[in-house]
């Protein structure tokens, strides 16, 4: 397999084709080339997934930032599920099942530490009893509970909760793991912005569109926006139990390196720039729940662009244009819940990748004249 390199390039659409020169010249005939568009956790893990899955493939991440400047670098990580409205929840189940269970192995490896994966126990606090007492993620999180009389003194605002251990997966250490298995088998990584996905035709025969709210352009998507995050990274190293308020908007989750005290979910809201105000509220909010915070220290602001939508879009797309087609599968839409069901949507985007990959390979039958 040949090593992979990672360039930097700010060449046009034009010049493609001396890039498609020097990197493919050795490639098969039968080579399928594939350019996955996005190098967040969506985007590594369905390079990683086509990798494994799609046979004599070459794979390409394209992206304007690599970690650790993605937006998935500022997630806290935790593998609590978000609901999409759009998608049926037995779906969702299986999105989850399967990335909490490809991170449940991470985290019993030798891996783990590189990997930026651990188990975390905790509690999520109402302060109403839900409707849902038991949520469809129950049995896939490890002893799944109610918590005790005893256990809810701690929080007297709150009258009902549930405690459980699931998985921390810490993006700044994911991302560069992931991109070492994807340049271990042979894959590329690219840094260059895309404006248009023609852009990428005819060096590439198949594109992945991984590129979250860049598919407001890219895909010309509507149903797509912000919702702005703000968290506070502190040093509390005491702090080793996760609490999350059910509504999700405030919550404590301790990593390797630092606790993430959260947050903020501002609709349409593009700043990127911390607001001293929100990162006050955090504090305050964080700290009714857990008092000991008063003494956190080495406060660091991050802000994230979540890329929210109804539901995860997971389709196949054929672009035509004179003529020509580029099959597109489009990949993005996670909004708050990506690093919960990365593997799970990888694992369908890459099954859509193969069928593209079958449909190129297969003749097209001569009609009889």
């Amino acid at each position: 397999t040949r090593p992979a390199r990672h360039c930097k390039t700010s060449f046009g659409a034009r010049d493609f084709g001396g890039f498609q020169d020097c990197f493919f010249r050795d490639r098969l005939m039968d080579t399928a080339r594939i350019a996955v568009v996005g190098a967040g956790v969506v985007g590594l893990s369905t390079a990683v997934c086509i990798s494994k899955l799609v046979p004599q493939c070459s794979v390409t991440i394209i992206s304007d930032k690599f970690t650790p400047d993605t937006t998935s670098d500022v997630a806290a990580g935790m593998l609590i599920p978000h609901t999409y409205p759009d998608t049926p929840i037995h779906t969702q189940k299986q999105w989850f099942r399967e990335t909490f269970n490809h991170l449940f192995a991470i985290a019993n490896s030798a891996e783990a530490g590189d990997a930026g994966v651990h188990l975390v126990s905790g509690w999520q606090i109402f302060q109403s009893t839900p409707t849902e007492e038991v949520p469809f993620w129950a049995d896939v999180v490890l002893g799944f509970r109610r918590m005790t009389e005893a256990e809810l003194k701690k929080f007297p605002q709150y009258v009902f909760g549930q405690a459980f251990t699931t998985l921390k997966c810490e993006c700044p250490a994911y991302l560069p793991w992931l991109e070492k298995r994807i340049k271990g088998s042979g894959g590329w990584m690219l840094t260059r912005r895309i404006d248009d996905l023609w852009e990428l035709h005819p060096s590439f025969d198949i594109v992945v569109n991984c590129s979250g709210l860049g598919s407001r352009q890219l895909a010309g998507d509507s149903k797509i926006f912000p919702v702005r995050g703000q968290v506070l990274q502190v040093q509390a190293p005491w702090v080793e139990h996760f609490i999350r308020d059910g509504s999700g908007l405030t919550y404590i989750y301790p990593g390797m390196s630092h606790v993430t005290l959260g947050g903020t979910r501002q609709k349409g809201d593009w700043n990127l720039s911390p607001d001293a105000e929100n990162s006050r509220e955090i504090l305050s909010r964080c700290c009714a729940l857990e008092p000991s915070l008063h003494r956190a220290c080495n406060i660091r602001e991050k802000v994230g662009l979540r890329p929210y939508r109804p539901g995860v879009r997971l389709q196949t797309e054929l672009l035509a244009r004179d003529g020509r087609r580029l099959p597109v599968v489009h990949h993005y839409g996670h909004g708050s819940g990506g690093i919960s069901v990365h593997w799970g949507t990888a694992l369908e985007a890459a099954r859509l990748v193969s069928e593209c990959v079958h449909a190129l390979r297969t003749p097209i039958p001569k009609s009889k004249l």
